[in-house]
């Protein structure tokens, strides 16, 4: 609706109001997704600050990548699972895409992000993202895409098979349960790039992990990691 003039959207609203997607109040003018009490509350991380910090610590010894950060912290019932929930389980994308916005818009002008040629989304089995309607790393991506000015390559890195669900396994069973399930259909198009990889939640990292394996096979790809939350 943001495409219509001012004074259709404000007599729209009257009716239909636009509402915040954490505490359910109604949003003024100015506001999208999140009322500014909500937004001012969300814990963010501010690891994009820090080349080496509590989410590169987790890929230590396991892939080389240059830096990698996390928009918010996770906690169990708190809001950014609500917000993440509505998201991937309602299909409430704009949600997605809001907050990828807010994750790229912490990069853009800082030095250590800067050096990145393309995006590319975790990818998610095609029967898995048919069943859903949509990859939520995906979705994120595309509103970093809008902020960063990137290009945006997806179907290139592909997860060729379908795993388990990663809820209660262990470190050492996650990395078992994503091992060589991602597939580059065409190295040559990743060869030399830096990439930044994009995912929505990041607990051991192990899918993260694998993915970057696969990417670091093709010489000369450097690699940055954006979430927008970690498990505390």
């Amino acid at each position: 609706m943001n495409y219509l003039p001012a004074y259709i959207q404000d007599f729209f609203s009257l009716f239909y109001p636009r509402l915040c997607h954490s505490c359910k109040k109604a949003l003024v003018k100015n506001e999208e997704c999140l009322c500014s009490f909500c937004h001012f509350h969300l814990p963010l991380t501010n690891l994009h600050l820090e080349r080496e910090n509590s989410l590169t610590h987790i890929f230590w010894g396991r892939v080389e990548i240059e830096t990698a950060t996390a928009l918010f912290y996770f906690q169990k019932g708190g809001n950014v699972q609500n917000l993440i929930h509505h998201f991937k389980y309602k299909g409430k994308k704009d949600i997605g895409v809001y907050l990828g916005q807010l994750l790229a818009g912490k990069l853009k002008d800082n030095p250590m992000w800067q050096p990145i040629d393309i995006i590319v989304p975790v990818p998610m089995h095609r029967k898995k993202k048919h069943k859903r309607g949509f990859n939520q790393s995906e979705v994120i991506a595309g509103g970093m895409k809008e902020v960063l000015k990137k290009p945006l390559i997806v179907n290139n890195l592909v997860k060729i098979d379908k795993t388990e669900t990663q809820t209660r396994k262990t470190r050492f069973k996650r990395w078992e349960n994503v091992e060589s399930v991602f597939h580059i259909k065409n190295p040559e198009a990743f060869r030399g790039k830096n990439i930044l990889i994009v995912d929505d939640v990041v607990t051991t990292g192990s899918t993260l992990e694998s993915c970057c394996q696969q990417l670091k096979e093709i010489r000369g790809t450097r690699i940055w990691i954006a979430t927008l939350a970690m498990s505390v």
